[in-house]
């Protein structure tokens, strides 16, 4: 079992300076800094130095995380100038993040930029504690905030899951495994509240998409479902079936799963079991443009239709195709969302923007024939909030139609 190492510490005098008027953005409290606005970078910087910036002038301006193999060359820890990034610093932000969580129970505690701590995401289920970094900045204080972590959290055990897509622009490896304290069982169980209760979820911290689940769709798992008694349910992307379970709790007849992942499906059924479903999906692998084209031929029609793809823009660059791909996913689900019935509709691409997503799903609805109302516009739960200085952090969208 891998602990965390000792790490470096941040090169004295190290400094970033900016093109002449390229400051405004840092003015405004941006936390990043791309490399397009760099006018040199000091002798002392390594990937993921704390440097300071400065204005072509020599006014301070941030102080920051420097990765040189990104095209977001900084990201900002302080815009103020007395304010040592050492182990106190990330005990405080930590603590002020783990703040305004709940105590008890699954929740994103730690959301990156938006809580001051760009490239750390952490995420609690139950008495475990699961960090990922997506930055070199990050990784090289990852001593200080394991340590920060056992005394604000307390957790019996500290995982890490640093194996998101972006490490490598980074010029980072993927890496799992034990920070410090237990390890996490294969599953750990987690309540989260439903309809008239709560439903248990089996979640996969070690192996699982993401840190395990999709804590960013809690609360529109039971916004979604809500008025289902007595209706067909259709859950394309189901995962391990986090809305079949919040449909099966407020009395959804039928409840079909669709995805390609045999693993994903198999825990769904387990996790059934364990909130006393058994036999009450209907678990379908398949792809889901293949499944619901399938279903439309066959005359299928459901009274919801869930939508919840992962991320099919990475991006700028992909921004094209993914709406393609969006575009086809609405339209074919309105062909088997019978009429009156409603359409949860998703995109968590951040290059996705929210008025861009309306568009697709509206050009979807002129393809398809169908009249489309927006009931709910829906968003990433609570625990996952957005700095209003950093908008690109609301990267989950997604619309709750009525389709006619």
């Amino acid at each position: 079992m891998r602990r965390a190492e000792q790490e470096p510490r941040r090169a004295p005098g190290a400094s970033v300076t900016l093109k002449p008027g390229r400051e405004r953005p840092m003015r405004q409290r941006h936390p990043w800094i791309f490399s397009g606005a760099i006018e040199s970078l000091g002798k002392d910087i390594e990937n993921g130095t704390v440097a300071d910036v400065t204005s072509a002038s020599g006014e301070f301006v941030a102080r920051g995380m420097v990765s040189l193999r990104s095209q977001i060359t900084v990201r900002i820890l302080t815009f103020e100038r007395d304010e040592a990034v050492d182990a106190t610093f990330w005990e405080k932000r930590l603590a002020r993040a783990f703040g305004t969580r709940p105590g008890v129970g699954a929740a994103r505690c730690v959301n990156a930029e938006s809580d001051g701590l760009p490239g750390l995401v952490v995420d609690r289920y139950g008495d475990f504690v699961v960090l990922q970094s997506s930055t070199a900045g990050v990784d090289r204080h990852r001593t200080d905030i394991v340590k920060a972590l056992e005394r604000v959290a307390a957790p019996r055990g500290i995982y890490e899951r640093s194996d998101v897509d972006g490490r490598e622009k980074e010029g980072l490896p993927a890496r799992t495994g034990l920070l410090a304290g237990e390890e996490p069982p294969e599953l750990v169980e987690i309540e989260e509240p439903s309809h008239g209760g709560a439903v248990t979820l089996l979640v996969d911290v070690r192996g699982g998409h993401k840190t395990g689940a999709y804590l960013d769709q809690a609360e529109n798992r039971r916004l979604v479902t809500r008025d289902v008694a007595g209706r067909d349910v259709l859950n394309v992307f189901s995962y391990t079936g986090g809305f079949a379970l919040h449909a099966a709790r407020a009395g959804a007849r039928r409840v079909v799963n669709v995805d390609s992942s045999a693993r994903a499906l198999e825990l769904s059924e387990r996790t059934a079991a364990r909130n006393g479903f058994a036999g009450r999906f209907e678990h379908v692998k398949s792809d889901a443009f293949e499944e619901l084209r399938r279903l439309r031929e066959a005359g299928q029609a459901f009274d919801l239709v869930i939508v919840d793809p992962p991320k099919l823009s990475r991006s700028a660059g992909h921004v094209e195709r993914a709406a393609r791909a969006y575009k086809d996913l609405s339209r074919i689900a309105m062909h088997v969302t019978r009429p009156g019935g409603l359409l949860a509709t998703f995109s968590c691409s951040g290059a996705v923007s929210t008025d861009l997503f309306q568009k697709i799903v509206w050009s979807a609805s002129l393809e398809a024939g169908r009249d489309a109302q927006i009931v709910a516009r829906l968003t990433q739960a609570s625990d996952h909030p957005v700095l209003l200085t950093f908008p690109e952090g609301e990267y989950l969208k997604g619309l709750l139609c009525r389709i006619w």
